[in-house]
């Protein structure tokens, strides 16, 4: 049995992982915080060494990469039933690094080794989502962050099919101008819990967490362990609204607005006449129809103390 297992996805930060994990690995002895290391060998390679760590008892997963190895690592973990029982802790190595803004988990190694090592544990909740797969099946996954099913999938599968040298924000802010100008809003069905909404959207955002896209406070009002979505219907807006509401999105000082409307509940249901990509944690996995479920207190993460 070993306490600690680190599930390392070499490809992440515009692959420089690979080339940094040595360093990380000495340093993070160095401080106590040993364990055996697990690689990513492709898409879905985290999930996998995921349920290999809890067959070989571990106590604590660390995962080093971004916000989509963190999501295959809790798809690993959830998957097989044991988000539970085994820590999850973050040495934040990616492009977006946006699931560890909402928690204060910091981005520089050795503090972030710090967290991992004798940090406090948080218990939070997961969202399980079933989606249409692109090849037409019944899909399931498992999302921590922020889900979404609009021009947001678009957007995901644009800064993730180029290179993100420039950064998160550069590189997501980029890919949302790019798509904004093609995109046209179709008609939307939206149930959120008992509450039913239809109308030309943009974008549904169903958030566990605060921020999406590289930095944008897209949803300062999410709670992470209440049991409920924080879901943003985002209708009609022109190139003049996006110009002048990006700024505050970044500062999270966008809402309210007014064509924008923010609901909560424990379960939304999305469809539309024409599929919209689904995102879940900047993996986009399929398309509408798509019904999000919370999964109350599904992981323990380790925490800032």
């Amino acid at each position: 049995m070993t306490d600690t297992v680190f599930l390392v996805n070499p490809a992440s930060a515009n692959g420089s992982t690979g080339r940094a994990w040595p360093e990380i690995a000495h340093r993070a002895a160095a401080a106590g915080l040993d364990g055996e290391a697990l690689f990513s060998e492709g898409p879905g390679g985290i999930a996998i060494a995921a349920e290999r760590a809890a067959a070989m008892g571990a106590k604590r997963v660390v995962v080093v990469g971004g916000d989509g190895t963190v999501n295959e690592a809790v798809n690993g973990l959830l998957s097989i039933g044991v988000g539970k029982e085994i820590e999850l802790a973050v040495i934040p190595r990616g492009t977006g690094t946006d699931f560890v803004r909402t928690f204060k988990i910091p981005t520089k190694v050795d503090d972030a080794i710090a967290v991992a090592r004798d940090g406090a544990v948080r218990v939070i909740d997961a969202g399980r989502v079933d989606y249409r797969a692109w090849d037409g099946s019944a899909g399931r996954a498992y999302f921590v962050n922020v889900a979404s099913a609009g021009m947001s999938g678009a957007v995901a599968m644009r800064a993730n099919s180029t290179s993100k040298a420039l950064g998160g924000k550069a590189s997501f802010l980029w890919a949302t101008l790019a798509v904004f100008a093609r995109w046209r809003n179709v008609d939307v069905s939206v149930d959120v819990g008992d509450q039913h909404r239809e109308g030309s959207m943009l974008d549904v955002i169903v958030a566990n967490c605060e921020w999406l896209g590289g930095g944008m406070h897209m949803t300062p009002n999410a709670k992470p362990d209440d049991g409920l979505f924080d879901v943003l219907l985002i209708g009609d807006v022109t190139k003049r609204d996006l110009v002048q509401t990006l700024p505050k999105i970044y500062r999270g000082t966008h809402l309210p607005h007014p064509k924008a409307e923010e609901l909560r509940g424990p379960t939304v249901r999305v469809d539309a006449e024409t599929p919209l990509p689904v995102e879940l944690d900047g993996e986009q996995p399929g398309t509408t129809p798509v019904t999000f479920q919370v999964v109350p207190e599904a992981l323990r993460l380790c925490v800032p103390a």
